[in-house]
């Protein structure tokens, strides 16, 4: 048993520990000059009030934390913060659940789901896929079953709860479609600022038909195909088919090159009928146009009504009469037709304009005039 006749003497008892305890430190080679200090420190530190553990596993690998004490206070110099010593250390990520990394995720601004982001949306589909904007074609696109719809987006808001945008969702949800609310902001991005009522729909897109899907002609009365070449301005592109679509075309077709795809400003121009109207591309209306002149098709083009030099008769649009199948061939807004399909014209027609002209304004848009053509001649069938 121990007897202590001195208060000093604990003390010296202490400090024979902490030399002892020093080269037990030192001889193990790990950062012996922190060790030495850091021992002596809190082994005989008076504001202490006792023993406490004083020697920390250290690595070689890990950096050095110099501490000391400088006026009865610690001092740390390059001390890294704990948040960061714990992600440096191997295999620590894994501590942290799925559903915390999760929640920091959401939180950050980096990771929250916005249009704002270059790849406009978090579905690994959105590639093959583009935004149709506006009531009807998106409902449209939704019932007529043509494309492949993957998620409704609907602006937030009152605007939501109007009749015409209820039944778009109702349709959507209906079809097992996602409908998510979001901002105007992200409407107008989606739609690239054009006018979107309030909806916008993520589907695959629509391509021009090939004759392989062609179900042949339908009804009684003498078919009517338009043939378009060259038309290249989406918006007369969209009034042309819901021209064609209303006044009761057979088929429309289209030559695939220097001509507007199929966009979903093509289906917003045309208030829908785009997907509801297929249009057929050609490779060649040239062939095509031999083709069914062969069967027996009359080939109908068209030309202003100052159109000179021509080998084919011309004729105003309101005296010509369809009696056989018929192809109506309309060409781009600023040529008109190529002179390979005005060779196999077997009759042109004009519109007749009703005064006379200033030089400049002496014709008609590309689509307006498309409607009068295509009634004169759907009206006599």
């Amino acid at each position: 048993m121990w007897v202590f006749t001195s208060a000093a003497y604990p003390h010296r008892l202490l400090a024979v520990w902490g030399r002892r305890l020093q080269k037990l430190v030192s001889s193990s080679g790990v950062g012996s000059q922190f060790a030495s200090h850091h021992v002596t420190a809190s082994v005989l530190s008076p504001e202490d009030g006792g023993i406490k553990p004083a020697v920390k596993k250290r690595h070689r690998n890990k950096p050095v934390v110099s501490e000391g004490w400088r006026g009865g206070e610690r001092s740390v110099q390059n001390e890294i913060p704990v948040v960061q010593r714990i992600t440096q250390r191997k295999g620590d990520v894994h501590r942290v659940s799925s559903e915390l990394r999760k929640l920091c995720l959401e939180d950050s601004p980096a990771g929250r789901e916005s249009w704002a982001t270059p790849r406009r949306t978090r579905d690994s589909k959105a590639e093959s896929h583009e935004i149709v904007f506006g009531i009807a074609p998106c409902l449209l696109a939704l019932t007529q079953g043509r494309r492949k719809a993957l998620k409704l987006f609907v602006k937030d808001g009152e605007a939501s709860q109007r009749d015409s945008v209820l039944k778009v969702c109702e349709e959507a949800c209906r079809r097992g479609v996602q409908v998510q609310r979001v901002h105007k902001k992200d409407l107008e991005m989606m739609s690239s600022g054009r006018v979107h009522q309030g909806v916008c729909l993520q589907a695959s897109p629509l391509s021009y038909l090939t004759e392989d899907r062609d179900p042949g002609p339908r009804g009684k009365d003498t078919p009517l195909w338009l043939v378009l070449e060259g038309i290249q301005d989406p918006m007369n592109l969209g009034a042309i088919l819901r021209s064609a679509y209303f006044l009761g075309v057979d088929r429309v077709a289209s030559s695939l090159r220097h001509s507007c795809p199929l966009s979903p400003v093509v289906s917003k121009a045309s208030s829908g009928t785009m997907e509801v109207l297929g249009v057929y591309g050609y490779e060649s209306l040239e062939d095509m146009l031999k083709l069914k002149l062969a069967q027996g098709w009359q080939v109908v083009g068209t030309v202003g009504a100052d159109a000179q030099g021509s080998q084919s008769p011309v004729t105003q649009c309101s005296n010509f009469q369809v009696t056989k199948p018929t192809l109506l061939l309309i060409g781009s807004e600023g040529e008109g037709l190529s002179q390979e399909l005005l060779s196999l014209c077997q009759t042109l027609l004009t519109i007749p304009a009703g005064r006379d002209l200033i030089p400049g304004v002496e014709s008609l848009n590309v689509s307006v005039a498309t409607g009068i053509l295509l009634h004169a001649l759907l009206s006599t069938r």
